[in-house]
C-alpha cells in the first residue's frame, strides 16, 4: 500500500482542528500530537510540508476575542499577531522531535508569475531536501481573497499541485463526505473516483451545518489535486495516528482517487495554478479544432471576449452557450483580441498594425478540461 512517487505529502491543517473551541486559542497537545506522527514519517523518508491555517484563530485568542471580526483590517490584525505566535510553536513542539521547521507566506500573484512558481516550488524543494518541514499559509496580512473566501484548502491544493506530491491530506473535523438521503440521514463515502457534479451538490446543501461546513472549498482542492495525478483524503485529524493510517493504507475518511492520466507541469500550472483573467467565446468550428483535432486556437474561431486580461494571462476558452470547456496562455491582449475576432489570421496585421503570432492561443499552452 506504500506507493511512492516523490514521498511528499501535504498536510492541510485548518482552523478548528489547531484552535480549542472554548478558549480560541492554539491547542497545543493537538498539535504535539500531529508533529510526532510526522517524525514518525520522516523516519520512514517522506517528506512532508504543512499548509496552516490558524494565524487569525491564535490572534483571536491572544486578543480575547470571542468571536471572529467581520473588518477587513481587523482580520488582518489578528492574522498579523497570530502568525508570529502559531510559527513559535510550532517551532518549540516539532525542536522537541529534533525537526526543523521554516515558515512560507505566499499569495497568489507567487502562483501567478511563473518566474515565481518556480521560485516557490525551487525553495520549497531545497528546505525539503535539507530534511526541513515548510509551515505554509496565506499571507493574511496583505491579501484579502483568503480572509475573504475564508480557507486555505486552495492553497494546500496549488502546493501539492506545485511539488507533484503522493498525497494531499486535508485534516478537518469530520470523517468523511457525506451523502443525504431525503429523510436526513447521512452515509458516509468511502471513495470518490471522479468528482462530478453530483458529487459537488453533496456540499451545496447547506454551509452552516458542522459536518458540512466549508466542504465547497475542500471538493475543489480535491479535484484540483485528482485531475493532476494526487491522491488526496479527507479525514477527522482527531482520528489517533491519521497520518500514520493513511500511509499504511487504511481505509479511513473519504479517498479521492488521482485521475489516470497526469497534466504534464506547465500545463497544470496553467488550469490549476494561474488565475484566470479572464475569457474568449468560439463558435462550433473552433471548439471541434481544440477539443477533437489538438489545434490551436486562430483568431477566426473566436466570435466574443469577456473580461481584461494582457499577453501571457491565464483564460478560459468558451462555447456559444458559455460552458468552459479550455484553459490557456493568450498571446495577445483582451483589447486587441476584440478587434481581430473573426478575422483571418493574414489580416490581423492589418488590424493592428502588427502581428506577434498567428495563434491567440498556441496549442502548446491549451489544456482541454
Amino acid at each position: 500500500m506504500d506507493k511512492r512517487r516523490t514521498g511528499i505529502l501535504v498536510i492541510k491543517l485548518g482552523t478548528r482542528l489547531l484552535t480549542a473551541s472554548k478558549t480560541n486559542k492554539l491547542d497545543e497537545f493537538r498539535i504535539k500530537n500531529l508533529a510526532s506522527q510526522m517524525s514518525a514519517l520522516v523516519k520512514r523518508g517522506y517528506k512532508t510540508v504543512i499548509v496552516s491555517s490558524g494565524a487569525i484563530g491564535a490572534g483571536m485568542g491572544i486578543l480575547g476575542l470571542a468571536s471572529r471580526p467581520h473588518s477587513l483590517p481587523k482580520l488582518q490584525a489578528c492574522a498579523a499577531i497570530g502568525q508570529g505566535e502559531l510559527m513559535k510553536i510550532y517551532s518549540d513542539i516539532f525542536k522537541k522531535e529534533n525537526l526543523t521547521v521554516a515558515q512560507i507566506l505566499l499569495t497568489q500573484d507567487d502562483f501567478d508569475s511563473r518566474e515565481r512558481y518556480l521560485n516557490v516550488k525551487n525553495t520549497l524543494l531545497e528546505l525539503l531536501d535539507s530534511s526541513v518541514i515548510p509551515i505554509i499559509n496565506e499571507n493574511d496580512t496583505v491579501s484579502t481573497d483568503e480572509i475573504k473566501f475564508g480557507d486555505n484548502d486552495r492553497l494546500s491544493s496549488l502546493v501539492a499541485s506545485l511539488l507533484g506530491a503522493d498525497k494531499l491530506i486535508i485534516l478537518t473535523d469530520v470523517d468523511n463526505l457525506y451523502r443525504y438521503d431525503l429523510g436526513g440521514r447521512k452515509e458516509p463515502i468511502f471513495t470518490v473516483n471522479k468528482i462530478t457534479k453530483d458529487i459537488e451538490a453533496l456540499a451545496k446543501d447547506t454551509s452552516s451545518h458542522l459536518s458540512r461546513g466549508g466542504m465547497i472549498t475542500k471538493l475543489q482542492a480535491a479535484k484540483t489535486v485528482t485531475e493532476t495525478g494526487i491522491a488526496c483524503h479527507l479525514v477527522n485529524g482527531n482520528t489517533e495516528n491519521i497520518l500514520l493510517k493513511i500511509v499504511d493504507g487504511n481505509v479511513i475518511g473519504t479517498l479521492f482517487e488521482p485521475c489516470e492520466s497526469c497534466i504534464k507541469a506547465k500545463k497544470r500550472w496553467i488550469v490549476s495554478v494561474s488565475k484566470k483573467k479572464g475569457s474568449v467565446v468560439v463558435d462550433k468550428g473552433a471548439e471541434d479544432a481544440l477539443i477533437n483535432k489538438n489545434k490551436s486556437l486562430l483568431s477566426s474561431g473566436i466570435i466574443g471576449v469577456k473580461g481584461h486580461f494582457n499577453i501571457g494571462d491565464s483564460v478560459g476558452v468558451s462555447d456559444c452557450d458559455g460552458n468552459e470547456f479550455a484553459r490557456g496562455l493568450v498571446n495577445y491582449n483582451s483589447k486587441d483580441i476584440d478587434k481581430i475576432k473573426g478575422l483571418q489570421t493574414s489580416h490581423i496585421e492589418k488590424a493592428l498594425g502588427y502581428k506577434y503570432y498567428d495563434e491567440i492561443i498556441h496549442k502548446d499552452n491549451l489544456v482541454i478540461l
